[in-house]
């Protein structure tokens, strides 16, 4: 067992601090510059799930009384106690959102080039010890896949691979990268945590943003779900937005996998301590949050816990309390019925008619090769009706590529 010593008050919080084995070879050799892992280490888990249910109605009502909150309010909102204050929470979640980003939903699709992966983890469809299809897409699928996402209307692209650095990496992105740039305004990526030169050099090819969900910020848990492969290195993961961040990235996506550990309330509370850190260090980036329940894939894993829709809602409302200016995503992993209910709560940005397989826009849908099962299947078009009828506006591009150039 790690030795413990006490640390300074932040937020009316004192938790101990784990003494740990020092940063990875990686992380390490990356910087001397400040490290979210130093505070990662000083949170003792069990302590803040203890703080987090501790918290009372009163909590809660200093929280929504407070006009700047604080990691402890934040603390308090995700609460079991805040469950009783949902409808004065969703009433100032949807007042800070049309206050900041208007009547407005941006529309995004993912794009998946491979599903080639070099790790073996236990809740996704592309880990490499599933037997699946394996594939690719080489110059011409790429172009078709383009062609039949901007004939649904689609002007922002997520693209997505599996971990495989030696066949996925720098070298295919260096190829590859321009020619998808030339079909899109913004263009995004959730792939392997990269150098901090490789974003760099990425940026000069049109990247925007770059998605990398830790999956779970409780290290016991994490090591139990990835078994083989690079990222296995939690260490490397965790310091993944700091090399955005140094390298100019416009917008870095945070998030926890909502299943994988056992207690998504102290996995909510990790991230808010990352995205506060980010936000002191790395101000002149952009941040965008998701907030994914694990589904059905090749594999089978059931959740270690699994959250209500009113939870999620109540998850959702805590975000926008505590970050009116943080982007929030709603991917079509959730039911079109929960989809449509929580538009006004805080959402920003949605995806649509996704595919999780390469090739799946242009070639169709071939099951054994997609990551994971989505469950909101509904065209675009049915997706941004239901966006204009909650009285909102769906938007396919809302800037021009030289205005951050």
């Amino acid at each position: 067992m790690a030795s413990l010593v006490p640390i300074p008050e932040m937020d009316g919080i004192r938790s101990p601090l784990p003494v740990g084995e020092g940063l990875g070879v990686r992380a390490a050799a990356e910087t001397k510059e400040a490290r979210f892992i130093e505070r990662w280490r000083e949170l003792d888990w069990d302590h803040v799930g203890m703080s987090i249910r501790a918290k009372t109605a009163r909590d809660v009502e200093r929280a929504l009384a407070n006009p700047r909150r604080t990691l402890a309010d934040f603390m308090a909102l995700i609460s079991p106690a805040a469950e009783a204050f949902l409808p004065q929470m969703a009433a100032e979640a949807e007042r800070l959102t049309r206050q900041r980003f208007g009547n407005t939903i941006g529309f995004y699709v993912p794009l998946y080039l491979s599903n080639l992966c070099a790790n073996d983890c236990t809740y996704c469809g592309f880990s490499m010890s599933n037997r699946l299809k394996r594939k690719t897409l080489n110059t011409e699928e790429i172009e078709r896949e383009c062609l039949a996402i901007k004939a649904r209307g689609f002007d922002s692209v997520l693209l997505v691979t599996g971990e495989h650095e030696s066949k996925v990496g720098m070298a295919y992105f260096r190829e590859h990268l321009p020619q998808i740039r030339r079909h899109f305004s913004a263009l995004a990526m959730e792939v392997q945590p990269l150098s901090q030169a490789d974003y760099a050099e990425l940026k000069t090819l049109g990247l925007d943003a770059v998605m990398v969900y830790q999956e779970t910020y409780h290290a016991p848990s994490y090591a139990r779900h990835h078994l083989r492969g690079n990222k296995q290195d939690i260490d490397w993961r965790l310091a993944t937005p700091e090399r955005l961040g140094r390298a100019g990235i416009d917008k870095i996506g945070l998030g926890a996998l909502i299943g994988l550990s056992s207690d998504w309330r102290a996995d909510s509370y990790f991230v808010a301590e990352h995205l506060s850190w980010l936000e002191r260090h790395h101000w002149q980036s952009r941040y965008s949050l998701s907030f994914p329940r694990l589904r059905p894939c090749t594999g089978g894993l059931q959740p270690e816990v699994v959250m209500s829709d009113r939870q999620l809602v109540q998850l959702i409302c805590a975000w926008r309390l505590f970050s009116p200016t943080l982007e929030l995503s709603l991917s079509t992993r959730e039911s079109p019925v929960f989809r449509n209910g929580a538009l006004r709560l805080g959402i920003t940005q949605m995806s649509a008619e996704s595919r999780t397989q390469p090739g799946g826009y242009a070639e169709g849908d071939e099951e054994e090769l997609e990551q994971f099962a989505i469950h909101d299947d509904r065209s675009v078009g049915d997706v941004a009706n239901a966006v204009r009828q909650a009285g909102l506006q769906p938007v396919f591009k809302d800037w021009e590529p030289f205005l951050g150039r």
